[in-house]
């Protein structure tokens, strides 16, 4: 019997997830099913590839043998996916997954026309959460796929850079700091502050920003705190406060000198955007195109 390059796809899944449970809702198929694949594995291999105890499960020997050798044949199939993206231009179905915040209202609108008009048979079903719940829902809601803008340490979850993005300070126009390009760290954090929500990926990469050049969120004067970027910007537009916030969120407020963005001397908020899906997992051939579509847009 031939080797099942799928069955080693559902072996490592089971063994990443730690159930047959879990593996089944990311694989989307049935339990009885991932059973039955496992099963006709163990019995090629002449082998129990798991211990089975009511209160976990368990690799045996011969299953942590195995584990490296389907971790490969899972890379395998991803970068060859990769590569066949290129030569396939008549990609149809429905493209289902979850941006956070600045990425679904502001990045991805401008980006996905060009994608579609490739592959115009392809439907996007993008849902817009902050990055904590995208996490949540890669990780236990069978959410095949989430783009978020903060790094992810999550076991189980593999984080892939597919954009950059830099955050800036914004003054309101009438501002004094809208008169400088730039101003020091110290005059930046005695200004009253709006900011995101704390759990999006906007709101920690200022936190890290600011705690490596030994400023802690306690030291800000953070006057309001709002769950979308758009009540921010209109916080910031009527006085409330400063904020920061992505150079993809406020080109046109900037169009129209509602805002003024004013670098921080010596403080870069400099970012990636990360696709975000489970380590045992693989894309649908639609996902792959559009992570690498994003990644050669954004630099255009």
């Amino acid at each position: 019997m031939a080797l099942n390059v799928h069955q080693l796809h559902i072996f490592y899944t089971v063994a990443d997830r730690g159930s047959f449970s879990a593996a089944a809702q990311t694989l989307h198929m049935t339990q009885p099913a991932v059973t039955m694949q496992v099963q006709a594995l163990e019995e090629r291999f002449g082998t129990k590839l798991f211990n089975r105890t009511t209160k976990r499960l368990e690799l045996t020997e011969a299953g942590r043998r195995l584990l490296p050798q389907a971790r490969k044949a899972v890379e395998l199939m991803r970068d060859t996916d990769e590569m066949m993206i290129k030569y396939i231009e008549d990609l149809k179905g429905r493209l289902q997954f979850a941006a956070s915040l600045t990425i679904g209202e502001y990045v991805l609108p401008r980006l996905l026309g060009s994608f579609l008009r490739r592959f115009p048979d392809i439907s996007v079903d993008m849902k817009v959460m902050n990055t904590t719940e995208i996490i949540e829902a890669v990780a236990h809601q069978g959410l095949d796929f989430g783009i978020i803008e903060a790094p992810c340490d999550v076991p189980g979850i593999e984080a892939q850079s597919v954009m950059d993005d830099e955050l800036l300070l914004i003054a309101p126009a009438d501002h004094p700091f809208a008169l400088r390009e730039q101003v020091s760290l110290e005059e930046a954090i005695r200004e009253p502050f709006v900011l995101r929500e704390k759990g999006s990926g906007t709101r920690q990469i200022m936190a890290d920003e600011l705690q490596r050049h030994g400023v802690t969120e306690e030291r800000l004067r953070v006057v309001s705190e709002f769950g979308s970027t758009g009540a921010v910007k209109s916080a910031v537009e009527a006085g409330l406060g400063l904020s920061l916030l992505s150079v993809w969120t406020i080109k046109h407020e900037l169009a129209l000198g509602l805002l003024k963005p004013v670098r921080i001397s010596g403080v870069s908020f400099r970012r990636q955007f990360y696709a975000v899906r489970l380590r045992s997992s693989l894309l649908p051939i639609p996902a792959v195109a559009l992570l690498n579509e994003l990644g050669e847009l954004s630099h255009d």
